[in-house]
């Protein structure tokens, strides 16, 4: 009962611009299920809205990593419309391995920003937040390269969002990302079911 009203509080408490933000994001995501390059546009406007907003309530870091996404989405408008032009850009599959290689780096890295943050910053909850970031980043170009498995990983970050979330009270944001764990999952179905429709065999390995 709590977090029901803590969470409807927090949901009357965003301004029109929050509420904008969230609009495009659930916009980019359903856009980027349909494989529709125009999620871009929305994930710059929104990602533009947030950035600002973190940076006036001075969540810096999460400022950077949205002003981040904000370059992404011109990269990734760029590579859907240049692969759309040239060999008809497809979906793809990379191989565990690879993926194995990716979890482990892109893990160190997480380890490291979080031992920095904790020791020299006053950061709450830094392991975390570092492994949520890092991870974003990743998959944030993973999405680009229309690499299928990146929605297996938006599910383990937005997972342990929801759990960052719930300690740090920010509980709209934490009902938003239970939607957004939803959508990753269906994002791979469609995914997954478009990969093997056009390549009619068992997913590549890479």
């Amino acid at each position: 009962m709590e977090f029901i009203t803590q969470t409807l509080a927090g949901f009357t408490a965003m301004s029109n611009w929050e509420y904008l933000a969230v609009v495009l994001s659930i916009l980019y995501l359903l856009l980027a299920i349909k494989e529709n390059i125009w999620c871009w546009p929305a994930a710059f406007f929104s990602t533009f809205i947030y950035t600002i907003m973190y940076w006036n309530g001075a969540l810096l870091m999460e400022s950077l990593l949205h002003f981040y996404y904000l370059v992404m989405a011109f990269v990734g408008w760029w590579m859907w419309r240049s692969g759309n032009k040239n060999t008809d850009s497809k979906i793809v599959s990379w191989s565990f391995f690879r993926h194995f290689q990716i979890i482990i780096v892109t893990a160190c890295i997480a380890v490291f920003m979080g031992y920095m943050t904790d020791n020299y910053t006053h950061a709450d909850l830094p392991y975390l937040d570092s492994f949520t970031t890092c991870f974003a980043v990743v998959t944030t170009y993973l999405v680009a390269k229309k690499v299928l498995e990146n929605w297996l990983y938006w599910v383990v970050i937005d997972a342990a969002s929801m759990y960052l979330y719930y300690l740090k009270g920010y509980y709209p944001t934490l009902a938003l990302y239970v939607f957004y764990t939803f959508m990753a999952c269906w994002g791979y179905m469609k995914w997954y079911e478009e990969h093997s429709n056009r390549e009619g065999k068992p997913l590549a390995q890479l």
